[in-house]
């Protein structure tokens, strides 16, 4: 195993290294774009790919983006579907981050002409 799948493969985003104090209390938005998000179908094992979109308002904490990184990476060789790895990612990051508010859009690339797009805003729960 490559050292970078290594990496990936002992990942652990629930981690507290992974989270950095937010030093300004004022409200402000960070919008991250990750476009190269992909996990194996749950009953074919084909791969999905999708670009997730994460904003968020940090209330005591902001990720650290290397961290972001090997998370989405971490789901390359999972069998799930795009619901639960929306779900997952973005359940993940409410609990770890407590933001102000966060929202996660994944824009799976269409297969089988199908195109799915799911968007989970915690101001709508």
């Amino acid at each position: 195993m490559k050292y970078g799948e290594k990496e990936i493969v002992e990942f652990d985003i629930n981690a507290k290294e992974h989270y950095w104090d937010n030093n300004h209390q004022k409200d402000y938005t960070i919008d991250i774009e990750l476009p190269e998000f992909m996990c194996k179908c749950p009953r074919s094992g084909y791969p999905d790919f999708a670009t997730i979109k994460l904003s968020y308002c940090p209330d005591n904490k902001v990720i650290e983006l290397k961290a972001l990184k090997l998370y989405i990476n971490s789901f390359m060789n999972r069998h799930i579907s795009h619901e639960n790895s929306a779900n997952e990612i973005f359940d993940t990051l409410k609990e770890n981050l407590k933001p102000k508010w966060i929202k996660l859009v994944a824009d799976f690339n269409p297969r089988g002409n199908v195109h799915t797009v799911i968007t989970i805003d915690s101001r709508e729960n």
